[in-house]
Protein backbone atom coordinates (compact mmCIF):
# COMPACT_ATOMS: atom_id res chain seq x y z
CA UNK A 1 0.00 0.00 0.00
CA UNK A 2 1.29 3.42 -0.95
CA UNK A 3 0.09 6.70 0.63
CA UNK A 4 1.12 10.12 -0.69
CA UNK A 5 0.04 13.66 0.13
CA UNK A 6 -0.33 16.74 -2.05
CA UNK A 7 -0.61 20.00 -0.11
CA UNK A 8 -3.03 22.16 -2.10
CA UNK A 9 -2.28 25.13 0.16
CA UNK A 10 -1.52 25.77 3.84
CA UNK A 11 -5.03 24.68 4.88
CA UNK A 12 -5.97 21.97 2.39
CA UNK A 13 -4.40 18.72 1.25
CA UNK A 14 -5.31 15.65 -0.77
CA UNK A 15 -4.09 12.23 0.38
CA UNK A 16 -3.93 9.46 -2.21
CA UNK A 17 -4.07 5.85 -1.02
CA UNK A 18 -3.08 3.16 -3.54
CA UNK A 19 -4.29 -0.36 -2.66
CA UNK A 20 -2.95 -3.33 -4.56
CA UNK A 21 -4.33 -6.87 -4.68
CA UNK A 22 -1.58 -8.13 -2.40
CA UNK A 23 -2.85 -5.78 0.37
CA UNK A 24 -6.32 -7.32 0.59
CA UNK A 25 -6.35 -10.69 -1.23
CA UNK A 26 -5.38 -12.86 1.77
CA UNK A 27 -7.98 -11.22 4.04
CA UNK A 28 -10.74 -11.57 1.42
CA UNK A 29 -9.88 -15.23 0.85
CA UNK A 30 -9.98 -15.95 4.60
CA UNK A 31 -13.40 -14.31 5.03
CA UNK A 32 -14.81 -16.15 2.02
CA UNK A 33 -13.39 -19.43 3.35
CA UNK A 34 -15.22 -18.82 6.65
CA UNK A 35 -18.41 -18.07 4.69
CA UNK A 36 -17.99 -21.36 2.83
CA UNK A 37 -17.68 -23.34 6.09
CA UNK A 38 -20.96 -21.97 7.39
CA UNK A 39 -22.91 -21.39 4.16
CA UNK A 40 -26.26 -23.14 3.90
CA UNK A 41 -27.33 -23.32 0.25
CA UNK A 42 -29.97 -25.77 -1.03
CA UNK A 43 -28.46 -28.67 -3.01
CA UNK A 44 -25.10 -28.58 -1.19
CA UNK A 45 -23.88 -30.06 2.09
CA UNK A 46 -22.76 -27.56 4.72
CA UNK A 47 -19.09 -26.75 4.03
CA UNK A 48 -19.21 -28.28 0.55
CA UNK A 49 -20.50 -25.27 -1.38
CA UNK A 50 -18.21 -24.54 -4.35
CA UNK A 51 -15.94 -21.56 -3.75
CA UNK A 52 -16.97 -20.17 -7.16
CA UNK A 53 -20.55 -19.91 -5.89
CA UNK A 54 -19.46 -18.27 -2.63
CA UNK A 55 -17.32 -15.88 -4.64
CA UNK A 56 -20.21 -15.00 -6.93
CA UNK A 57 -22.66 -14.44 -4.07
CA UNK A 58 -20.46 -12.72 -1.48
CA UNK A 59 -17.19 -11.77 -3.19
CA UNK A 60 -17.96 -8.14 -4.10
CA UNK A 61 -19.42 -7.29 -0.66
CA UNK A 62 -16.46 -8.87 1.18
CA UNK A 63 -14.00 -7.10 -1.12
CA UNK A 64 -15.60 -3.70 -0.42
CA UNK A 65 -15.68 -4.36 3.32
CA UNK A 66 -12.06 -5.46 3.60
CA UNK A 67 -10.73 -2.65 1.38
CA UNK A 68 -12.65 -0.11 3.45
CA UNK A 69 -11.20 -1.54 6.68
CA UNK A 70 -7.70 -1.32 5.20
CA UNK A 71 -8.31 2.26 4.10
CA UNK A 72 -9.56 3.40 7.50
CA UNK A 73 -6.77 1.71 9.46
CA UNK A 74 -3.91 2.80 7.23
CA UNK A 75 -5.19 6.36 6.72
CA UNK A 76 -5.54 6.84 10.49
CA UNK A 77 -2.04 5.46 11.06
CA UNK A 78 -0.67 7.78 8.36
CA UNK A 79 -2.24 10.86 9.96
CA UNK A 80 -0.73 9.92 13.34
CA UNK A 81 2.72 9.11 11.94
CA UNK A 82 2.81 12.33 9.90
CA UNK A 83 1.54 14.30 12.92
CA UNK A 84 -1.07 16.00 10.78
CA UNK A 85 -3.37 18.29 12.76
CA UNK A 86 -6.60 18.05 10.82
CA UNK A 87 -10.05 19.59 11.27
CA UNK A 88 -13.10 17.39 10.95
CA UNK A 89 -12.46 14.03 9.24
CA UNK A 90 -10.94 13.09 5.88
CA UNK A 91 -13.52 13.39 3.08
CA UNK A 92 -13.37 10.79 0.30
CA UNK A 93 -13.39 12.34 -3.18
CA UNK A 94 -16.28 10.84 -5.08
CA UNK A 95 -15.36 9.13 -8.38
CA UNK A 96 -18.44 8.54 -10.51
CA UNK A 97 -16.95 5.81 -12.71
CA UNK A 98 -14.99 3.94 -9.99
CA UNK A 99 -14.32 0.38 -11.17
CA UNK A 100 -14.28 -2.35 -8.52
CA UNK A 101 -13.60 -5.01 -11.16
CA UNK A 102 -9.92 -4.10 -11.45
CA UNK A 103 -7.46 -5.51 -8.92
CA UNK A 104 -5.60 -2.35 -7.88
CA UNK A 105 -7.39 0.74 -6.58
CA UNK A 106 -6.63 4.38 -6.00
CA UNK A 107 -8.57 6.47 -3.44
CA UNK A 108 -8.30 10.18 -2.75
CA UNK A 109 -9.25 11.99 0.47
CA UNK A 110 -9.53 15.72 1.10
CA UNK A 111 -8.06 17.02 4.36
CA UNK A 112 -8.73 20.30 6.14
CA UNK A 113 -5.55 21.30 7.99
CA UNK A 114 -5.48 23.26 11.25
CA UNK A 115 -3.94 26.72 10.74
CA UNK A 116 -0.67 27.91 12.20
CA UNK A 117 -1.08 30.96 14.47
CA UNK A 118 0.17 32.61 17.65
CA UNK A 119 -1.81 33.57 20.75
CA UNK A 120 -0.61 36.74 22.48
CA UNK A 121 -2.14 36.84 25.97
CA UNK A 122 -0.12 39.93 26.83
CA UNK A 123 -1.39 41.93 23.84
CA UNK A 124 -2.62 45.48 24.37
CA UNK A 125 -6.33 45.51 25.14
CA UNK A 126 -9.14 47.49 26.72
CA UNK A 127 -10.32 44.67 28.98
CA UNK A 128 -11.49 45.37 32.52
CA UNK A 129 -11.27 43.02 35.47
CA UNK A 130 -14.03 44.08 37.85
CA UNK A 131 -13.85 43.93 41.62
CA UNK A 132 -17.41 44.18 42.94
CA UNK A 133 -17.84 45.62 46.43
CA UNK A 134 -20.92 45.46 48.61
CA UNK A 135 -21.36 49.19 49.36
CA UNK A 136 -23.15 50.77 52.32
CA UNK A 137 -26.41 51.13 50.39
CA UNK A 138 -26.48 47.44 49.55
CA UNK A 139 -25.62 46.45 53.13
CA UNK A 140 -28.30 48.73 54.59
CA UNK A 141 -30.86 47.45 52.08
CA UNK A 142 -30.00 43.85 52.94
CA UNK A 143 -30.30 44.51 56.67
CA UNK A 144 -33.70 46.15 56.05
CA UNK A 145 -34.79 43.08 54.02
CA UNK A 146 -33.74 40.77 56.87
CA UNK A 147 -35.65 42.88 59.38
CA UNK A 148 -38.74 42.81 57.15
CA UNK A 149 -38.47 39.07 56.50
CA UNK A 150 -38.18 38.21 60.21
CA UNK A 151 -40.44 40.98 61.49
CA UNK A 152 -44.12 41.00 62.43
CA UNK A 153 -47.09 41.56 60.13
CA UNK A 154 -49.68 44.07 61.32
CA UNK A 155 -53.11 44.52 59.74
CA UNK A 156 -54.07 48.17 59.07
CA UNK A 157 -56.96 50.15 57.64
CA UNK A 158 -55.05 52.87 55.73
CA UNK A 159 -52.14 52.46 53.29
CA UNK A 160 -48.85 54.18 54.10
CA UNK A 161 -45.46 54.15 52.39
CA UNK A 162 -43.69 50.81 52.77
CA UNK A 163 -46.89 48.79 53.27
CA UNK A 164 -48.08 45.73 51.39
CA UNK A 165 -51.60 45.49 50.00
CA UNK A 166 -53.71 42.42 49.28
CA UNK A 167 -56.55 42.64 46.84
CA UNK A 168 -58.02 41.72 43.48
CA UNK A 169 -56.80 42.87 40.05
CA UNK A 170 -59.74 42.86 37.64
CA UNK A 171 -60.66 43.60 34.03
CA UNK A 172 -63.93 42.07 32.89
CA UNK A 173 -63.22 42.33 29.15
CA UNK A 174 -59.91 40.43 29.44
CA UNK A 175 -61.30 38.01 32.04
CA UNK A 176 -58.81 39.16 34.67
CA UNK A 177 -59.81 38.47 38.28
CA UNK A 178 -56.79 37.60 40.39
CA UNK A 179 -56.16 37.99 44.11
CA UNK A 180 -52.60 38.85 45.01
CA UNK A 181 -50.39 40.55 47.59
CA UNK A 182 -47.66 43.00 46.70
CA UNK A 183 -45.60 45.82 48.18
CA UNK A 184 -46.71 49.20 46.86
CA UNK A 185 -43.07 49.98 46.03
CA UNK A 186 -43.25 47.06 43.53
CA UNK A 187 -44.91 49.48 41.11
CA UNK A 188 -42.39 50.98 38.71
CA UNK A 189 -43.88 54.49 38.73
CA UNK A 190 -43.72 56.69 41.86
CA UNK A 191 -47.01 58.28 40.81
CA UNK A 192 -48.70 54.87 40.93
CA UNK A 193 -47.21 54.19 44.36
CA UNK A 194 -48.57 57.52 45.63
CA UNK A 195 -52.02 56.64 44.29
CA UNK A 196 -52.26 53.99 47.02
CA UNK A 197 -51.14 56.22 49.91
CA UNK A 198 -54.13 57.04 52.12
CA UNK A 199 -56.39 54.45 50.54
CA UNK A 200 -58.46 52.20 52.83
CA UNK A 201 -59.65 48.62 52.84
CA UNK A 202 -62.47 48.41 50.30
CA UNK A 203 -61.16 51.25 48.11
CA UNK A 204 -60.67 50.67 44.37
CA UNK A 205 -57.61 52.01 42.49
CA UNK A 206 -57.65 52.16 38.67
CA UNK A 207 -54.30 51.47 37.00
CA UNK A 208 -52.79 51.30 33.51
CA UNK A 209 -50.91 48.05 32.85
CA UNK A 210 -48.39 49.67 30.47
CA UNK A 211 -45.19 50.25 32.47
CA UNK A 212 -46.91 49.18 35.70
CA UNK A 213 -43.89 47.09 36.73
CA UNK A 214 -40.21 47.23 35.81
CA UNK A 215 -40.65 43.95 33.90
CA UNK A 216 -43.80 43.07 31.93
CA UNK A 217 -43.37 39.42 32.93
CA UNK A 218 -44.49 40.35 36.47
CA UNK A 219 -47.98 40.87 35.02
CA UNK A 220 -48.10 37.08 34.62
CA UNK A 221 -47.96 36.63 38.40
CA UNK A 222 -49.93 39.65 39.59
CA UNK A 223 -52.70 39.60 36.96
CA UNK A 224 -52.58 35.87 36.04
CA UNK A 225 -52.10 36.81 32.36
CA UNK A 226 -50.49 34.40 29.86
CA UNK A 227 -46.94 34.95 28.61
CA UNK A 228 -48.04 35.75 25.06
CA UNK A 229 -50.34 38.52 26.31
CA UNK A 230 -48.08 40.42 28.73
CA UNK A 231 -45.69 42.12 26.28
CA UNK A 232 -46.96 45.61 25.57
CA UNK A 233 -50.25 44.97 27.39
CA UNK A 234 -51.98 48.36 27.58
CA UNK A 235 -55.32 48.15 29.36
CA UNK A 236 -56.96 49.55 32.50
CA UNK A 237 -57.33 47.28 35.52
CA UNK A 238 -58.89 47.90 38.91
CA UNK A 239 -57.34 46.88 42.20
CA UNK A 240 -59.80 46.43 45.07
CA UNK A 241 -57.99 46.56 48.41
CA UNK A 242 -59.07 43.88 50.91
CA UNK A 243 -56.14 44.07 53.30
CA UNK A 244 -53.38 46.48 54.26
CA UNK A 245 -50.31 44.95 55.86
CA UNK A 246 -47.51 46.78 57.62
CA UNK A 247 -44.21 45.18 58.55
CA UNK A 248 -42.85 45.78 62.02
CA UNK A 249 -39.10 45.29 61.52
CA UNK A 250 -37.40 42.59 63.57
CA UNK A 251 -35.11 43.86 66.30
CA UNK A 252 -31.45 43.47 65.48
CA UNK A 253 -30.59 41.48 68.60
CA UNK A 254 -28.67 38.34 69.51
CA UNK A 255 -31.76 36.13 69.07
CA UNK A 256 -32.04 37.21 65.42
CA UNK A 257 -28.27 36.91 64.81
CA UNK A 258 -28.28 33.36 66.21
CA UNK A 259 -31.29 32.44 64.07
CA UNK A 260 -29.49 33.66 60.96
CA UNK A 261 -25.96 32.35 61.51
CA UNK A 262 -25.90 30.05 64.54
CA UNK A 263 -24.99 30.74 68.19
CA UNK A 264 -22.57 33.65 68.72
CA UNK A 265 -21.24 33.67 65.14
CA UNK A 266 -22.43 37.29 64.84
CA UNK A 267 -22.84 39.46 67.95
CA UNK A 268 -23.44 43.02 66.63
CA UNK A 269 -24.90 44.99 63.73
CA UNK A 270 -21.39 45.79 62.52
CA UNK A 271 -20.54 42.08 62.50
CA UNK A 272 -23.85 41.37 60.72
CA UNK A 273 -22.94 43.82 57.96
CA UNK A 274 -19.41 42.40 57.78
CA UNK A 275 -20.84 38.88 57.38
CA UNK A 276 -23.30 40.03 54.70
CA UNK A 277 -20.46 41.85 52.92
CA UNK A 278 -18.18 38.80 53.04
CA UNK A 279 -20.84 36.41 51.70
CA UNK A 280 -22.04 38.85 49.03
CA UNK A 281 -18.56 39.63 47.74
CA UNK A 282 -17.74 35.92 47.43
CA UNK A 283 -20.73 35.56 45.11
CA UNK A 284 -19.84 38.77 43.31
CA UNK A 285 -16.29 37.52 42.73
CA UNK A 286 -17.66 34.47 40.89
CA UNK A 287 -19.80 36.68 38.66
CA UNK A 288 -16.88 39.05 37.98
CA UNK A 289 -14.61 36.08 37.16
CA UNK A 290 -17.15 34.68 34.72
CA UNK A 291 -17.45 38.05 32.96
CA UNK A 292 -13.66 38.35 32.76
CA UNK A 293 -13.39 34.83 31.32
CA UNK A 294 -16.08 35.66 28.73
CA UNK A 295 -14.49 39.00 27.86
CA UNK A 296 -11.02 37.49 27.37
CA UNK A 297 -12.53 34.72 25.25
CA UNK A 298 -14.25 37.26 22.99
CA UNK A 299 -11.08 39.35 22.81
CA UNK A 300 -8.97 36.35 21.76
CA UNK A 301 -11.47 35.28 19.09
CA UNK A 302 -11.57 38.82 17.66
CA UNK A 303 -7.82 39.47 17.81
CA UNK A 304 -6.19 36.10 17.06
CA UNK A 305 -6.14 36.17 13.27
CA UNK A 306 -5.99 33.02 11.17
CA UNK A 307 -7.77 31.50 8.21
CA UNK A 308 -9.76 28.29 8.27
CA UNK A 309 -10.35 25.76 5.46
CA UNK A 310 -13.90 27.08 5.22
CA UNK A 311 -14.99 25.32 2.04
CA UNK A 312 -13.71 21.97 3.29
CA UNK A 313 -15.45 22.42 6.64
CA UNK A 314 -18.76 23.27 4.99
CA UNK A 315 -18.51 20.10 2.89
CA UNK A 316 -17.64 18.10 6.00
CA UNK A 317 -20.60 19.58 7.93
CA UNK A 318 -22.91 18.46 5.11
CA UNK A 319 -22.06 14.80 5.72
CA UNK A 320 -20.99 14.73 9.40
CA UNK A 321 -24.42 14.39 11.03
CA UNK A 322 -26.97 11.58 11.00
CA UNK A 323 -28.90 13.31 8.23
CA UNK A 324 -27.10 14.96 5.29
CA UNK A 325 -27.50 18.75 5.03
CA UNK A 326 -27.97 20.87 1.96
CA UNK A 327 -25.19 23.30 0.98
CA UNK A 328 -27.32 26.18 2.31
CA UNK A 329 -27.92 24.41 5.66
CA UNK A 330 -24.20 23.62 5.98
CA UNK A 331 -23.33 27.27 5.23
CA UNK A 332 -25.69 28.42 8.00
CA UNK A 333 -24.32 25.84 10.44
CA UNK A 334 -20.73 26.86 9.67
CA UNK A 335 -21.53 30.54 10.24
CA UNK A 336 -23.14 29.67 13.57
CA UNK A 337 -20.29 27.49 14.80
CA UNK A 338 -17.24 29.30 13.35
CA UNK A 339 -16.41 31.31 16.47
CA UNK A 340 -16.76 28.21 18.62
CA UNK A 341 -14.31 26.35 16.38
CA UNK A 342 -11.89 29.28 16.44
CA UNK A 343 -11.93 29.33 20.23
CA UNK A 344 -11.42 25.56 20.43
CA UNK A 345 -8.22 25.98 18.38
CA UNK A 346 -7.11 28.99 20.45
CA UNK A 347 -7.87 27.22 23.73
CA UNK A 348 -6.02 24.09 22.58
CA UNK A 349 -2.91 26.12 21.76
CA UNK A 350 -3.07 27.96 25.11
CA UNK A 351 -3.41 24.64 26.97
CA UNK A 352 -0.46 23.12 25.08
CA UNK A 353 1.84 26.15 25.30
CA UNK A 354 1.20 26.65 29.02
CA UNK A 355 1.23 23.00 30.04
CA UNK A 356 -2.29 23.09 31.49
CA UNK A 357 -3.28 19.59 32.51
CA UNK A 358 -6.00 18.10 34.66
CA UNK A 359 -4.71 15.43 37.04
CA UNK A 360 -6.83 12.96 38.99
CA UNK A 361 -5.87 14.83 42.18
CA UNK A 362 -7.07 18.13 40.65
CA UNK A 363 -10.42 16.59 39.78
CA UNK A 364 -10.82 14.89 43.15
CA UNK A 365 -9.95 18.06 45.11
CA UNK A 366 -12.35 20.18 43.05
CA UNK A 367 -15.18 17.64 43.43
CA UNK A 368 -14.54 17.38 47.19
CA UNK A 369 -14.87 21.14 47.67
CA UNK A 370 -18.00 21.20 45.51
CA UNK A 371 -19.64 18.44 47.58
CA UNK A 372 -18.76 20.21 50.86
CA UNK A 373 -20.33 23.45 49.64
CA UNK A 374 -23.48 21.63 48.54
CA UNK A 375 -23.73 19.83 51.89
CA UNK A 376 -23.28 23.14 53.74
CA UNK A 377 -26.22 24.58 51.81
CA UNK A 378 -28.36 21.83 53.35
CA UNK A 379 -27.09 22.51 56.87
CA UNK A 380 -24.37 19.83 57.00
CA UNK A 381 -21.56 22.11 58.12
CA UNK A 382 -19.12 19.47 59.41
CA UNK A 383 -19.56 16.24 57.44
CA UNK A 384 -17.12 13.40 58.05
CA UNK A 385 -14.36 12.85 55.51
CA UNK A 386 -15.74 9.33 54.98
CA UNK A 387 -19.18 10.69 54.02
CA UNK A 388 -17.70 13.28 51.65
CA UNK A 389 -15.34 10.86 49.94
CA UNK A 390 -18.15 8.33 49.53
CA UNK A 391 -20.16 10.90 47.56
CA UNK A 392 -17.05 11.97 45.62
CA UNK A 393 -16.40 8.35 44.59
CA UNK A 394 -19.98 7.96 43.34
CA UNK A 395 -19.82 11.23 41.37
CA UNK A 396 -16.48 10.33 39.79
CA UNK A 397 -17.77 6.93 38.70
CA UNK A 398 -20.15 8.72 36.32
CA UNK A 399 -18.36 9.54 33.06
CA UNK A 400 -20.76 12.35 32.14
CA UNK A 401 -20.15 14.00 35.53
CA UNK A 402 -16.38 13.58 35.18
CA UNK A 403 -16.50 15.24 31.77
CA UNK A 404 -18.59 18.15 33.12
CA UNK A 405 -16.36 18.60 36.17
CA UNK A 406 -13.22 18.40 34.01
CA UNK A 407 -14.52 21.31 31.92
CA UNK A 408 -15.07 23.32 35.11
CA UNK A 409 -11.57 22.56 36.37
CA UNK A 410 -10.04 23.56 33.03
CA UNK A 411 -12.11 26.79 33.04
CA UNK A 412 -10.67 27.56 36.46
CA UNK A 413 -7.12 26.92 35.23
CA UNK A 414 -7.74 29.12 32.17
CA UNK A 415 -9.18 31.88 34.35
CA UNK A 416 -6.14 31.84 36.64
CA UNK A 417 -3.83 31.93 33.60
CA UNK A 418 -5.75 34.89 32.13
CA UNK A 419 -5.58 36.75 35.45
CA UNK A 420 -1.83 36.22 35.49
CA UNK A 421 -0.98 36.99 31.86
CA UNK A 422 -3.70 39.21 30.38
CA UNK A 423 -2.92 42.86 31.04
CA UNK A 424 -6.39 44.09 31.96
CA UNK A 425 -7.33 47.20 33.91
CA UNK A 426 -8.77 46.59 37.39
CA UNK A 427 -11.91 48.56 38.27
CA UNK A 428 -13.76 48.61 41.58
CA UNK A 429 -17.54 48.96 41.23
CA UNK A 430 -20.69 48.33 43.22
CA UNK A 431 -23.13 45.69 42.05
CA UNK A 432 -25.43 48.08 40.19
CA UNK A 433 -22.46 49.46 38.26
CA UNK A 434 -21.34 45.92 37.45
CA UNK A 435 -24.78 45.04 36.02
CA UNK A 436 -24.60 48.16 33.83
CA UNK A 437 -21.15 47.05 32.65
CA UNK A 438 -22.55 43.59 31.83
CA UNK A 439 -25.02 45.20 29.45
CA UNK A 440 -22.60 47.77 28.04
CA UNK A 441 -24.08 50.77 29.84
CA UNK A 442 -21.05 51.61 32.01
CA UNK A 443 -18.06 53.40 30.54
CA UNK A 444 -14.66 52.01 31.42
Amino acid sequence: MNITRNNVDALNAVVTVEVSKSDYAEKVEKVLADYRKNASIPGFRKGAVPMSLIQKQYGKAVLLDEVNKLLQENLNNYLVEEKLDILGNPLPKVTEDFNWDVEDYKFEFELGLAPEFKVDLAAKNSLVQYKIVADDKMLNDQVARIQKQYGKLIAKDVVEAGDDVSGIFANEEKGINNRTTLAIDAFADKKTQKAFIGKKVGDVVTLKTKGLFDDDHKLMDYLAVGHDDVHGLDIEVTFTIDEVIAHEPATLDQELFDKLFGPKVVTSVDELKAKIKEDAEKQFAQQADQKFLNDVTEFLIANTKFDLPAEFLKKWIQSAGENPLTAEEAEAEYTKSENGLRYQLIEGKIITENGLQITFDDLKAYTTELIKKQMAQFGQMNPTDEDVQGIVARVMSNQDEVRRLSEQVMNEKMLNLFKDKVKAKTKEVNYDEFIKAMYGELKH
